[in-house]
């Protein structure tokens, strides 16, 4: 079935929007709620890829919670805590760890209108001890109550929408793709638009054929794969 004009258009809207400069990190967080809570926070907030490290073999689950989002933020997994933060240090982001350390900052005297990243930890310890040294800062929440610390769901989109709403003010938030690069922009249209057909071309080694304006493959595609969109 062809791709409707209006949802090829909300898929562009989408996309328009996200960005490539903000992200989480969670480490071992392992209750399907929490890890769908924040990756629907994600989406929420324009987010293209998360960072998950888990070391068990099964991959991250998902429930209700996450209302189909874990489709439209890409989830990149890792087993060692030291290996996901040596990429997102190669890719420029500047990593604020959830802990309660004598140097914490309060999260609102930060600046994250920068390439933000930041580490929750699993749902009763928080971060590791190697996470934590490896943190560019450490920051909290402040609570007014007896228990010190909110969920780990709720602490991530407390945090996303304070990067949020920073970069609201400065204006900085894409509205037209510029958020990302035209190569990943081009990917990620033709993933989310054809997701099945997506997959042959990678399984094929093939590069993704361009669309139309109207959201058409300008490819022949053999009529197997034609079913598929």
């Amino acid at each position: 079935m062809p791709l409707l004009p209006r949802r090829f258009e909300r898929i562009k809207s989408v996309l328009n929007r996200r960005v490539s400069d903000l992200t989480v990190l969670i480490e071992n967080v392992e209750k399907p709620h929490n890890i769908s809570a924040i990756i629907r926070s994600c989406d929420a907030v324009g987010i293209l890829e998360a960072y998950a490290i888990y070391n068990k073999e099964r991959f991250l689950t998902f429930n209700s919670t996450a209302q189909g989002s874990q489709k439209w933020v890409q989830i990149n997994q890792y087993k060692q805590t030291t290996e996901a933060i040596k990429v997102l240090k190669n890719k420029g982001f500047k990593l604020y760890g959830t802990n309660l350390s004598p140097t914490s900052i309060d999260y609102r005297k930060c600046n994250f209108k920068g390439s933000t990243a930041f580490v929750l930890g699993a749902e009763k310890w928080g971060i590791s001890e190697v996470a934590a040294s490896l943190m560019d800062e450490h920051i909290h929440i402040p609570m007014r109550g007896m228990v010190e610390s909110l969920n780990v769901s709720v602490a991530a989109s407390t945090l996303l929408f304070e990067a949020l709403r920073q970069r609201q003010v400065a204006n900085i938030m894409p509205e037209a793709g510029e958020g990302l690069s035209q190569k990943i922009y081009k990917e990620k249209i033709f993933e989310w638009a054809y997701p099945e057909v997506a997959k042959w071309y990678k399984s094929e080694g093939k590069k993704y054929p361009e669309l139309n304006a109207k959201g058409e493959i300008i490819d022949d595609l053999p009529r197997t794969k034609k079913m598929k969109y």
